[in-house]
């Protein structure tokens, strides 16, 4: 590893270190998803999880950042990825159908005729 890795990594865990900090004055230790409280030794399960997923984006009042537990947090960021793996169209995308195989166009007139 060079220099450069080395120094965004500690650069990256100092910037980590201070807003995990602050957010932990100014939001009350309960995940904002689950509702689990949090305190003593089981304090570091609670993460901080940035609404518009900027790492950067760390206003001093702490309206990007949300409490959530270990749990809650893998599953916030598993969701995009799930929507990756299963390719979900985006709001506002056309797409065309993956299939246009129909399996019930027929039916309506084939129950008429057994009536």
């Amino acid at each position: 590893m060079d220099g450069k890795d080395e120094e965004a990594r500690r650069d990256r865990a100092l910037r980590e270190k201070s807003y995990r900090e602050r957010a932990l004055k100014i939001l009350p230790w309960i995940c904002a998803r689950c509702g689990r409280e949090f305190s003593g030794k089981r304090l570091r399960e609670l993460t901080v999880h940035h609404k518009d997923h900027n790492h950067h984006n760390n206003p001093p009042d702490g309206s990007n950042w949300e409490l959530l537990c270990l749990y809650c947090h893998d599953n916030e960021h598993s969701r995009g990825q799930d929507g990756e793996w299963y390719d979900e169209p985006i709001a506002g995308e056309e797409r065309e159908p993956a299939s246009t195989f129909k399996p019930f166009a027929g039916l309506e007139a084939l129950l008429k005729r057994k009536k």
